[in-house]
């Protein structure tokens, strides 16, 4: 049982520090050294041109990367148990920016490198990342803790496709010799385990508690 916390604790250390460096990671590039954004190297005229698609672009990144920062923050027990209005604080942060990170991520995700199937898997993780955080939001305000925590589950998996995201593609560029292949893969790849994986912590909880209800 010791070494089973030790190791839960490692995982927990390991995907905050992820947070916290993809999280920051915008913040960084965009504002303090000034960049401009890669992605625009592949795309046609008219995405280079459009300022709707630009906006959509920063408040996607932005935002997500505030509530990849915020959205670890909510596993931990010491600060609900210490300070649960400091928790409840941090946590309308992230459902705020998950909401507007995830709408914006559906926009521009209608327009993602690689065709139809790329398009397909950023706009599909943009609707989950936000019907599982507006889950997460009326279970809480309808006092529902328990359904509240499945399903803030839920939510962070998907929006830990930030950093699984970055994990895959390098992996998957050794794998392909051809970026775009290996961009429709990773536009499923960087969310769907994810999920997966949620999925599976949920149901060891609801086997805990029976009487749990997802809907």
């Amino acid at each position: 049982m010791k070494i089973l916390n030790m190791t839960r604790k490692f995982i927990f250390i390991v995907i905050s520090l992820f947070c916290i460096l993809i999280g920051l990671y915008p913040f960084i590039y965009y504002v303090i050294l000034q960049q401009e954004f890669s992605l625009l190297s592949g795309k046609p005229d008219f995405i280079k041109s459009s300022f709707v698609w630009k906006i959509g672009f920063y408040t996607h990144i932005f935002f997500g990367g505030l509530a990849l920062l915020l959205g670890w923050t909510q596993f931990v027990k010491k600060i609900r148990q210490r300070n649960l209005k400091l928790h409840r604080q941090l946590g309308k942060v992230y459902v705020l920016s998950a909401f507007l990170s995830s709408v914006a991520s559906i926009g521009i995700g209608f327009f993602s490198t690689g065709g139809m199937i790329a398009a397909a898997g950023f706009v599909s993780l943009g609707f989950v990342w936000f019907f599982s955080t507006f889950k997460a939001y009326t279970s809480i305000l309808s006092g529902d803790v328990a359904r509240h925590e499945m399903w803030v589950i839920y939510s962070f998996s998907a929006c830990f496709a930030a950093v699984t995201l970055r994990l895959w593609t390098p992996v998957l560029a050794l794998v392909f010799e051809e970026y775009i292949t290996g961009y429709r893969i990773v536009a499923w790849l960087s969310w769907v385990p994810n999920m997966v994986v949620a999925g599976v912590i949920v149901m060891v909880k609801r086997m805990k508690k029976p009487s749990l209800k997802m809907v």
